[in-house]
């Protein structure tokens, strides 16, 4: 098989995969609910797959002290774990609260950056920023839990369909760079 027909191939599966993201981003955008529990579902199984780790890891280590911590750290993920899996709404609360904190430090640390930048080009815009983090974070959790039904699938549905856009766009490049070659 040639480099040029590897290539083809690779370029149509990357423009298939970015069709399927852009639908599963329109759909995250259709049912946020929905998104945002599936979000929290593969959350609740990220945490019982590092739990597991955390085992493995106390069974390889070599002093009690570390055996001890790795058990402990093991039962707390799989703690998080398990309560995500039975009760996704709360997490889903739990994940918006933590979105709007994060959002509220960022914006604070942008606003910081943005006045040891004021007079520069660009730190306006570093100030907007911190102010519009600023204020959807306090939007955010001033709807509290009502806005866990909506937040978290709305940014994963945002964030993967901006994905497939720029992965569809660059694979359509990337095929007009192939075929154009002799």
């Amino acid at each position: 098989m040639s480099v040029r027909s590897i290539a083809r191939e690779s370029i149509g599966w990357s423009i298939a995969l970015s069709v399927l993201m852009i639908l599963v981003g329109l759909f995250a955008l259709i049912a946020p609910l929905a998104a945002g529990v599936a979000v929290t579902t593969v959350i609740g199984w990220l945490l019982l797959l590092s739990g597991a780790t955390h085992v493995w890891f106390a069974w390889h280590v070599r002093s009690a002290g570390a055996v001890v911590w790795e058990a402990l750290v093991a039962l707390a993920y799989f703690f998080g774990g398990i309560y995500l899996l039975l009760h996704p709404l709360a997490g889903l609360v739990s994940l918006t609260l933590i979105l709007s904190a994060y959002l509220l430090v960022k914006g604070i640390v942008e606003l910081v950056g943005g006045f040891g930048l004021r007079g520069m080009p660009g730190g306006g815009w570093m100030l907007l920023d911190g102010v519009f983090s600023i204020v959807v974070a306090l939007m955010i959790w001033a709807h509290l839990p009502s806005s866990a039904a909506w937040v978290p699938g709305t940014l994963v549905g945002i964030a993967i369909l901006f994905s497939g856009f720029s992965r569809l766009l660059l694979s359509l490049a990337a095929r007009r760079v192939v075929t154009a070659l002799p």
